[in-house]
């Protein structure tokens, strides 16, 4: 695969719908985090900034008025004023010239949380699926995901699987992703709903894969299909079983314990940097986390 051009931000979630339909007082206060944070890093690494003309693809949501209305505001809160809802609900609806027209004319797409099935099911393999990979590899194009958006992004995605149970032969479930990095596997909402398990089995279940754990108003904008920077205000738990010595995954029925021998973690705050080529982790001790008050 070349270097992509493009830029891919993916978001552990509670940049959703939530943060943004609630009164015009409230908003403005939850901006205060925001207009420094990931939202905002979105619209600065694109090409035109401010100008920029936004997609928010709402596939994945059951509520895609209330989640798309939510973002647009948010958005313009941010000086954005070309913000669109794209929301896709058919599989003919992805291959439709119109569509694939204002596609063409995006600077960045924001695809929002809700079921990331729903993202591969109506959008894998369509026109618009090979037109955003498209534009992505040869355009300065941004692509951003939040909760199941981000989950999507990579070759693989899970789709299922009880936090509580995860580390039981069959408790998660993967299938193939939209397909814009490869060789990472994502899960969101990561500390917040205790989700290490999920992470660890499915790393232990192809160690090609390293896991990464995005927390709530997290985000890793990735660059050249492999440099992360973290970014917002929380944590990203990386997982790396590249070095795993044994599993007996292989050995176990259904629905019983696995064990895995020789896990590394990474824990990575905002402005730590991570290669996926090397597996080497940079933390800048140097940097100014600044406190904002909400």
């Amino acid at each position: 695969m070349s270097v992509p051009k493009g830029k891919l931000i993916i978001i552990g979630g509670s940049v959703d719908k939530g943060s943004f339909t609630e009164k015009e007082e409230d908003l403005q206060a939850k901006l205060k985090l925001f207009e420094k944070g990931i939202l905002n890093r979105i619209i600065t690494e694109s090409k035109h900034k401010t100008e920029s003309r936004i997609e928010v693809i709402t596939t994945a949501s059951s509520i895609p008025a209330e989640v798309g209305e939510g973002y647009v505001n948010a958005f313009k809160q941010l000086n954005v004023q070309n913000v669109n809802v794209l929301d896709i609900r058919k599989r003919e609806e992805a291959n439709s010239e119109a569509n694939l027209e204002r596609l063409k004319n995006a600077d960045i797409v924001m695809f929002t949380g809700g079921d990331q099935l729903r993202l591969t099911s109506i959008l894998g393999g369509t026109a618009f699926h090979h037109l955003l990979i498209d534009k992505y590899e040869n355009e300065n194009f941004v692509i951003s995901g939040t909760s199941a958006g981000a989950a999507a992004s990579s070759n693989n995605m899970i789709y299922q699987g009880n936090s509580h149970e995860a580390l039981l032969k069959g408790e998660v479930k993967i299938t193939g992703g939209l397909g814009f990095i490869n060789n990472v596997i994502i899960d969101t909402h990561f500390v917040q709903r205790g989700r290490t398990g999920r992470l660890l089995y499915a790393c232990a279940s192809n160690p090609i894969n390293l896991g990464i754990g995005l927390g709530e108003d997290t985000g890793l904008l990735i660059t050249e299909g492999h440099s992360m920077e973290a970014i917002g205000s929380g944590l990203i738990i990386l997982v790396d079983a590249t070095h795993m010595r044994n599993t007996n995954m292989t050995e176990v029925e259904i629905g019983e314990p696995i064990s895995i021998e020789n896990i590394v973690v990474h824990v990575m705050s905002i402005g730590d940097h991570f290669d996926l080529k090397n597996k080497r982790l940079v933390i800048d001790h140097f940097k100014t986390k600044t406190k904002i008050e909400l």
